[in-house]
C-alpha cells in the first residue's frame, strides 16, 4: 500500500516535522529547504526506504529459511531503530511486520536446523554407502575397466554431497581414499602380472615362428604335418603376447603354415592327377577277374586268381586320396569271397562235426540190433520201444549229417 506521509506526520510554520505515533507526535527534524509538501514527501521517502528493507527481510526468509538467524538479527537491529527513525508513515505497522519477521525467523530457523540435521543425515548415509560400494569393489572385483570408470564416478558423485561436519567427511574420505587405493594397487599389480606373462608369450611365440621358419621348406609331407599342429598346440598354450606385436607373430606363423600346406597340397594334387589313370587301371582288373574269383568253380582256383588280382593291384599303385577307402572296398569284396569258402570247406571238413554225426549213426545201429534181438525172443513190445529210439537217434543223425553238407 502506497505511503501517505500527510496522514502520519506535518510540519509546522517554523519547520519542524513531526511524526505520529500510537504514543502521540514525535519531533523527527526540521525542514527548511523547501514547501511543507516538499518536506512531508522527502521524510515520507525516508519511510518508503525502510519499509523496502523490510520487505527484502520478509522476502529472505520466504525464500532462505536457513539464514532465519541473521535475519532475525537484522530485523532486531531494525526495529531498535523504530523509536527515533527520521521518517514519516505507519511505523506501528513497521514494528508489527518487524515484529512478525523476528517471530517467524525462530521459527524458519528451527525448521532450517531440523532439515539440516536430515540433510547431513542423508549426505553422511549416501557417503556411507559410497565408501562401502567402494570397499566392496577395491576388495572383489576384477573387472577392472568397469570398476575405474565406477571409482571416477563416485568421486564425482562425492564432490556434491555437502553438509557434512569437517570430522565426520574427513573419516568417510579417508574410507573412500583406502578403497581407492587399494583397487589400485590390484589393478597395477595385475597389469604388470600381464605385461610380465605377454613378454613371455611373445619369447615364446617369436621362438615358434622362428620354428615354423625351419620346417616350412620341408618335403616330409605327413611328420612336418603333424609338426605343425604340434606347434599350434604349443601356439594356443602360450597366451596373448602385446596387442602391437602379437598379430604379427601370428601373420608370420600363420605364413610359415601356409608356405607349407600349399606346397604340399599342390604336389598331393599333381600326384592325384597321375593316381586317376591307377584307378582307372584297378576298376579294369576288378572287371577281369571278377567271373574268374569264384570259388563255386573251384577254391583253389580262385585262390590262384586272387594272388594274381592282389599283386597286379599293388603294381599299379596308388589311386587319388579321395578314393582310397573305395578301392580298398572294392578289393575287400574278392578277398571275402575268398575267405567265406575257406571258412565253408573248413567246417566241412571239421573232423568234430563228422564224428557227432557218426556217433549218431552208430546209436541206431545199436538200437536197431537190439530190437531185432528182441524180435527174435518174441518180446515185440520191447522190439518196437528200441525202434522208436532207433528212429530217434536217425533223425539226430540226420540232423548232423545235413549241418556238415550246408558247411
Amino acid at each position: 500500500m502506497k505511503n501517505d506521509p500527510a496522514k502520519w506526520g506535518r510540519i509546522d510554520a517554523d519547520g519542524t516535522v513531526f511524526v505520529r505515533t500510537a504514543d502521540g507526535e514525535r519531533e523527527i527534524g526540521s525542514w527548511q529547504a523547501g514547501t511543507p509538501e516538499e518536506g512531508l514527501a522527502h521524510y515520507g521517502t525516508r519511510f518508503d526506504d525502510l519499509a523496502t528493507e523490510v520487505e527484502l527481510l520478509e522476502t529472505r526468509l520466504a525464500a532462505h529459511p536457513d539464514d532465519a538467524n541473521s535475519i532475525q538479527e537484522t530485523a532486531s537491529q531494525l526495529r531498535g531503530t523504530l523509536p527515533k527513525a527520521s521518517v514519516i508513515g505507519d511505523l506501528e505497522a513497521l514494528d508489527r511486520r518487524l515484529a512478525s519477521i523476528m517471530e517467524h525467523s525462530e521459527a524458519a530457523g528451527e525448521q532450517a536446523k531440523a532439515e539440516r540435521a536430515k540433510r547431513r543425515e542423508q549426505a553422511i548415509a549416501r557417503k556411507e554407502a559410497l565408501a562401502g560400494e567402494a570397499e566392496e569393489l577395491a576388495e572383489n572385483s576384477t573387472d577392472w575397466k568397469v570398476v575405474g570408470d565406477r571409482m571416477r564416478d563416485i568421486l564425482e558423485e562425492w564432490k556434491t554431497i555437502r553438509g557434512i561436519d569437517r570430522k565426520t567427511d574427513d573419516t568417510l574420505w579417508k574410507r573412500y581414499s583406502r578403497a581407492r587405493d587399494a583397487f589400485n594397487r590390484r589393478r597395477g599389480s595385475h597389469f604388470a602380472d600381464l605385461d610380465r606373462d605377454r613378454a613371455t608369450a611373445r619369447r615364446a611365440k617369436e621362438a615358434l615362428v622362428e620354428r615354423a621358419e625351419a620346417l616350412k621348406e620341408s618335403t616330409d609331407w605327413n611328420e612336418t604335418a603333424n609338426a605343425f599342429r604340434d606347434l599350434m598346440k604349443e601356439w594356443k598354450a602360450a597366451g596373448r603376447a602385446p596387442r602391437e606385436v602379437d598379430d604379427k607373430l601370428w601373420d608370420a606363423f600363420r605364413g610359415a603354415q601356409d608356405h607349407f600346406f600349399n606346397a604340399r597340397n599342390a604336389v598331393n594334387s599333381e600326384r592325384d592327377k597321375e593316381f586317376v589313370a591307377n584307378a582307372t587301371a584297378k576298376d579294369e582288373l576288378i572287371a577281369a577277374y571278377d567271373s574268374q574269383i569264384d570259388p563255386a568253380k573251384g577254391l583253389d582256383t580262385a585262390r590262384a586268381k586272387l594272388r594274381e588280382l592282389q599283386e597286379k593291384w599293388e603294381e599299379i599303385g596308388y589311386v587319388p586320396r579321395g578314393q582310397v577307402r573305395e578301392y580298398e572296398d572294392k578289393i575287400a569284396v574278392f578277398e571275402k569271397r575268398v575267405s567265406d569258402a575257406e571258412e565253408s570247406q573248413w567246417r566241412r571238413t571239421d573232423p568234430e562235426a563228422q564224428a557227432r554225426a557218426n556217433q549218431f549213426l552208430a546209436k541206431v545201429e545199436e538200437f536197431t540190433a537190439q530190437a531185432e534181438a528182441a524180435e527174435a525172443k518174441g518180446n515185440a513190445k520191447k522190439a518196437t520201444k528200441l525202434r522208436e529210439q532207433a528212429a530217434q537217434w536217425q533223425e539226430w543223425a540226420d540232423t548232423a549229417a545235413k549241418a556238415v553238407e550246408d558247411l
